[in-house]
C-alpha cells in the first residue's frame, strides 16, 4: 500500500476515535452521544421509534412521561419499598427503565406502551450514552 494510503487511513482512525465514531467507545457514557442520540426519530439496529418521539424533555407528556425531573423521580423510586433491591442508583434505574421497561411505571402509564426491544437492539455504548444524558435531567 502507498505510503500516502497509510497515512490517511491512520488520520481518518484517529479522527473517528476522538470523535467518539466507529462503533466501539470505553463503556462510559457521553452526555453529548446521549443527548443526540434521544433527540433522533429512529434508534437501534430495527429502526425503533426515537425516545424523543414519545418523551418530551420541558415535562408535557406524550405516549410517555416527560424526562423532565427524571432524577427526583428516579431517586424516589429507589428509596420506595415498592421497587426495593432492584436498582441502587439512578444510573441502574434509567438502565433498566430503558432494556426493561415495564420495571418502572409512572402513575398513569400502563406496561407494554414502551418499545420492549431496545436493550437488545442498542449497543451497550449507546444505552451508557442514554444513562449519561438522562442522568442529567434533574
Amino acid at each position: 500500500m502507498h505510503k500516502s494510503v497509510l497515512i490517511g487511513l491512520a488520520t481518518a482512525a484517529l479522527a473517528l476515535a476522538a470523535c467518539g465514531g466507529g462503533g466501539g467507545g470505553d463503556g462510559a457514557g457521553d452526555v453529548a452521544r446521549g443527548e443526540a442520540l434521544f433527540k433522533q426519530s429512529t434508534i437501534g439496529t430495527a429502526s425503533a421509534p426515537g425516545c424523543s418521539t414519545c418523551h418530551t424533555l420541558d415535562g408535557s407528556a406524550l405516549v410517555g412521561p416527560s424526562q423532565q425531573g427524571l432524577v427526583g423521580r428516579a431517586e424516589a423510586a429507589i428509596a420506595s419499598a415498592e421497587y426495593a433491591g432492584t436498582a441502587t442508583t439512578v444510573e441502574e434505574y434509567i438502565k433498566e427503565s430503558i432494556t426493561n421497561p415495564d420495571v418502572f411505571l409512572e402513575e398513569g402509564f400502563a406496561a407494554g406502551v414502551m418499545y420492549q426491544n431496545y436493550g437488545t437492539e442498542l449497543t451497550e455504548q449507546e444505552i451508557a450514552d442514554l444513562v449519561a444524558f438522562l442522568a442529567t435531567l434533574k
